[in-house]
């Protein structure tokens, strides 16, 4: 099976209670449920991990370009400002795809910019946990 990380940032571990109007009243744990079931479904592994440490997302960047394993990235907050992270994601040579649970660019002006979607394979917004499987599938499909 083909291992994919599935990393989440700031948080994003208060998926349910933090802002459900915008990101819905699925927690992180089920989320993480539907991602791990979509993936095994579609010959994939993930390996879902959320941190609210940049450092930490940033290693788990490092880590993935030196295997080789595709990424399937929600930088949350920072997207629109990290460029340690994106400088992180510069690295990696299997796909990237950048999901969002709602829509960025229907957001405040100040989520319009990504510094991560111009080194993507692809971006996958506005759909809730739909997104995710939408980018399991993409992934899968490159295979």
């Amino acid at each position: 099976m083909r291992e994919v990380y599935v990393l989440n940032g700031p948080n994003l571990n208060r998926l349910g209670t933090r802002e459900p109007d915008i990101y819905g009243s699925m927690t992180f744990s089920q989320l993480a449920d539907l991602i791990v079931e979509t993936a095994s479904a579609l010959g994939l592994q993930a390996d879902v991990r959320q941190t609210n440490d940049e450092a930490e997302l940033i290693g788990w960047l490092h880590e993935a370009a030196g295997g080789k394993v595709p990424v399937i990235l929600n930088p949350a907050a920072f997207t629109h400002y990290s460029y340690a992270l994106r400088d992180a994601c510069a690295m990696l040579t299997a796909p990237l795809i950048e999901v969002h649970l709602s829509n960025p660019l229907a957001r405040e002006e100040f989520r319009h910019t990504s510094v991560v979607s111009g080194l993507a394979t692809g971006t996958i917004a506005g759909f809730g946990s739909t997104s995710y499987v939408l980018a399991l599938e993409a992934l899968a499909r490159q295979s």
